[in-house]
């Protein structure tokens, strides 16, 4: 194994189980010209560049990364490839229309079996399985999250194949953990192995003609152009596909902050331990607190378990460093017992994490202005697997001038105001972490609801 192999596959358990030794793609080799150039080489801007590609084989497309395809969280995330999109389907609705905010939700429905239609047709293998969630109520307060989050659905005009209450023993029989009450089930998620798909989107694009440049920093980008340590890209269609990473650039420093969300996997697990456990559907889980919890049983039977938790790092700082926080990780292996307590005989053989992208009004947009010929998306707050899947293919339609419904979703043309300069920025998500994290706490002790986290969610806007 090389060295670079070696330091890549350090990045998370999904780099480490790729089954191929991973190749570098060869720099930018100096000055050039594309009809589309994109920044980025994660979902957002593969899926792009795959639609972009799969409509019109003559364009010139090039994307730009900095380090390798899937370097940031396309391979490293939870492995949700869900339909949750980060504002709620009545913000979505304060700023459109009731009709076009429950479009935009049955887009994200739509965008879960779209990814399975691409890996099947491209044969990537990415661990697909569409078992749904199962998010989990532990305590009296929980369940009645539970059972409020089921009623609001429905009254956007979701039913029983959207979203369903379960109770305690369906749960139970589900997914093995302590203390259930119940929960709420939805069929819009599956399972993936983030690095395969990420990787495999990579390779698929290239065989359609598309040039991925890697080891290339973009330095800024102008109207026309994109400027790198290795030359300039001049091209009529620019698409900053960038998520947590965007701050680096200059002109965008207060555009998302990059807040980390770690992770944790354990050894392979024995059937003995899942026949009591459970997720025999491969469905992902979670539970109602308010500091998010996610997991997933892989395809080799480990738990891949993560939450957020981590400091937001003063100055919007992404550093290698930041990857691995021992208090965090524990924090992590502490919740999955207590789920769990038959794990605490295993091992914990990976710990990770990465910066994901968040919006000063946590709401992901899609954009793409005709006048200057720059576009990009994100803002995903962490649920970017699927959402990345439906900004690719809406991107891919702006830029085509293409007149669809896609391009009527009321994310399309979103501007999310600028965060905060320093120090109010780092004072404002930190705090917004910590309420969210004593609001559990507080939950668990008084069994009364927090009206800390009340008032925050509030501040979100919803």
């Amino acid at each position: 194994m090389s060295q670079t192999d070696a330091g890549l596959r350090n990045l998370s358990l999904w780099w480490d189980s790729l089954p191929d030794p991973i190749e570098r793609r060869a720099p930018l080799g100096g000055d050039t010209t594309a009809d589309v150039a994109i920044v980025g080489a994660g979902y957002t801007g593969l899926w792009t560049a795959y639609y972009l590609a799969k409509q019109d084989p003559t364009l010139r497309i090039v994307v730009l990364e900095r380090d390798v395809a899937g370097f940031g969280a396309s391979g490293r995330n939870g492995g949700w490839c869900s339909a949750l999109f980060p504002a709620s389907v009545g913000k979505v609705a304060r700023t459109s229309d009731r009709e076009s905010a429950v479009a935009l939700q049955r887009a994200m429905n739509d965008t879960v079996d779209e990814v399975g239609r691409v890996c099947a047709a491209e044969g990537i293998d990415a661990d697909f399985v569409k078992g749904g969630t199962l998010r989990l109520a532990r305590t009296p307060l929980q369940l009645q999250r539970a059972k409020d989050e089921v009623e609001y659905e429905r009254s956007w005009g979701f039913g029983p194949d959207d979203i369903s209450l379960v109770d305690a023993a369906e749960a139970r029989t589900a997914l093995g953990a302590t203390d259930i009450l119940g929960g709420v089930y939805s069929p819009h998620c599956a399972r993936i192995h983030p690095a395969k798909l990420v990787r495999g989107l990579a390779v698929a694009v290239a065989k359609l003609g598309v040039t991925i440049y890697e080891d290339t920093t973009v330095t800024g980008i102008e109207s026309g152009v994109v400027r790198t340590d290795h030359g300039d890209v001049r091209a009529p269609n620019i698409i900053r596909a960038t998520e947590g990473y965007t701050p680096g650039l200059p002109g965008y420093e207060r555009a998302v902050v990059p807040v980390y969300s770690l992770m944790i996997a354990t050894e392979p697990l024995p059937e003995a331990f899942w026949d009591e456990v459970g997720l025999r559907r491969r469905e992902t889980f979670a539970d109602f607190r308010h500091l998010i919890i996610y997991g997933q049983r892989t395809a080799d039977n480990r738990f891949a378990f993560g939450g957020r938790g981590a400091p937001y790092h003063y100055g919007s700082a992404v550093r290698p460093e930041y990857d691995r926080d021992a208090k965090v990780h524990s924090g992590l292996w502490r919740v999955l017992c207590d789920l769990f307590p038959a794990v605490r005989q295993y091992s914990v053989t990976h710990t990770w994490g990465g910066p994901l992208g968040i919006s000063r009004d946590w709401y992901a947009s899609a954009v793409f202005d005709r006048s200057t010929g720059i576009g990009a998306a994100g803002g995903y707050v962490g649920d970017g697997v699927g959402t990345a899947n439906l900004a690719g293919r809406t991107l891919a339609d702006l830029i085509l001038r293409n007149d669809t419904d896609l391009t009527k979703l009321p994310w399309v043309g979103h501007k999310s105001p600028e965060w905060e300069p320093e120090p109010l920025r780092w004072s404002a998500v930190n705090a917004g972490l910590q309420v969210m994290s004593r609001a559990d706490a507080a939950e668990a002790r008084s069994g009364k609801p927090s009206r800390q986290a009340k008032l925050f969610k509030r501040f979100l806007g919803e």
